[in-house]
């Protein structure tokens, strides 16, 4: 299935990179680590859609993900 000539995996992967572009313009730390780790989830997702499966894709925004949750677990204590 294609939109504008683009596969639905390739709009995952622009739609993660949108999410981790914007949350950069958060001014809240807490918010940035929020909307960026959405944008981390989704970027797990397509590096799990693509073909061959993305290993670095994958991992990279796992670990970026495990370091916003511990970071915003932090703040809250």
């Amino acid at each position: 299935m294609e939109f504008l000539g683009i596969s639905w995996v390739e709009w995952v992967g622009y739609a993660a990179m949108a999410t981790v572009l914007v949350s950069f313009l958060m001014k809240s730390v807490n918010k940035l680590r929020i909307v960026n780790s959405f944008g981390c989830l989704l970027f797990v997702f397509y590096g799990i859609l693509l073909q061959p499966i993305s290993k670095p894709i994958i991992i990279t925004n796992l670990a970026i993900l495990g370091i916003n949750i511990y970071y915003l677990l932090q703040n809250k204590k």
